[in-house]
């Protein structure tokens, strides 16, 4: 059993109680809350810049991964006053005000709330009608794995390519991965779905065996579903740098094409939290480039 007890931390001109440090959040290797803490602070200066000024969904887990979750949306009264809330997408109930991670501190605090995964929109607080890129979520159905993913995105980047787009890979931290287009100029939710839909389409004519646009979990074995649907105005998409909740930390890590191109042939695509830490500490953030690169979608 966890005592109960608490720590005092400044985190910048912030101040916080941090609990239950010692808690499992990953039973099967250890992992603790503090560790979770730990690499939230070690890598807010890359992850922070992605998700700052966005409707945040934190997805909890009280009792570790082991334990019941939930998707935390509506930012909680008792919050601290420097945590800013900004309103979303909101449903039958009304309003929501979610939560904003615009700092280290606030990532913090998120972690001490035992959210391990941070789910960002495609669009921020200020414009939620216009989102600052198009994501393509790769899940791999029945029969398929990452690698199957990662032949999809090859073929992907193909058709982006054709149209001057480029786009940025990140293992999305479970079984696929993503791949993000910038965009940071004017655009509707509905005219990223619909372009997102249009070109995973395209691949699913161009490889009828291999892809699938189509929801149905029957449709998907031995197949890689290109979801389109996360463009939607009220979908979040796992965040860059976020972890992730397998019996063992994994996190959703922004990848290189060539690391793609290896993964098709079937090298191994998974990062642990250390690794990313390593990895940021010699390459910095390789996804730096979808904060500010401005890109049109053809069809506006």
């Amino acid at each position: 059993m966890v005592a109960s007890s608490s720590v005092e931390v400044e985190v910048g001109p912030r101040r916080l109680t941090l609990t239950n440090l010692d808690k499992l959040m990953y039973p099967a290797c250890g992992y603790t809350k503090a560790q979770v803490i730990d690499y939230y602070v070690r890598i807010a200066a890359v992850m922070v810049p992605h998700i700052a000024g966005r409707c945040m969904t934190m997805k909890r887990f009280p009792d570790g991964v082991d334990g019941e979750s939930f998707f935390n949306k509506r930012c909680p009264d008792w919050r601290p006053d420097w945590i800013e809330a900004a309103k979303g997408p909101g449903e039958s109930a009304g309003d929501i005000h979610y939560c904003r991670i615009d700092e280290t501190a606030s990532l913090v605090w998120a972690a001490n709330l035992a959210s391990l995964e941070l789910h960002a929109p495609m669009a921020t607080a200020e414009d939620i009608l216009s989102p600052t890129m198009v994501v393509y979520d790769l899940d791999p159905g029945e029969g398929t794995s990452i690698v199957e993913c990662a032949q999809v995105a090859v073929e992907l980047v193909d058709v982006l390519s054709a149209v001057s787009l480029k786009g940025w890979p990140k293992t999305s931290g479970s079984k696929g991965m993503q791949v993000y287009v910038p965009l940071n100029v004017a655009h509707t939710h509905e005219h990223a779905s619909s372009f997102a839909r249009a070109s995973g389409q395209l691949l699913e004519r161009a490889l009828p065996d291999r892809v699938t646009t189509v929801m149905s979990k029957a449709r998907r074995t031995n197949k890689v579903f290109i979801d389109w649907s996360q463009n939607s105005f009220h979908k979040t998409t796992i965040a860059p740098y976020s972890l992730r909740t397998k019996a063992e930390p994994t996190v959703s890590t922004p990848v290189t094409w060539d690391e793609v191109d290896d993964c098709a042939s079937g090298a191994v695509l998974e990062f642990g939290p250390d690794d990313v830490l390593a990895r940021v500490e010699e390459h910095g953030d390789i996804f730096e480039p979808t904060l500010t690169l401005e890109q049109e979608l053809p069809g506006g």
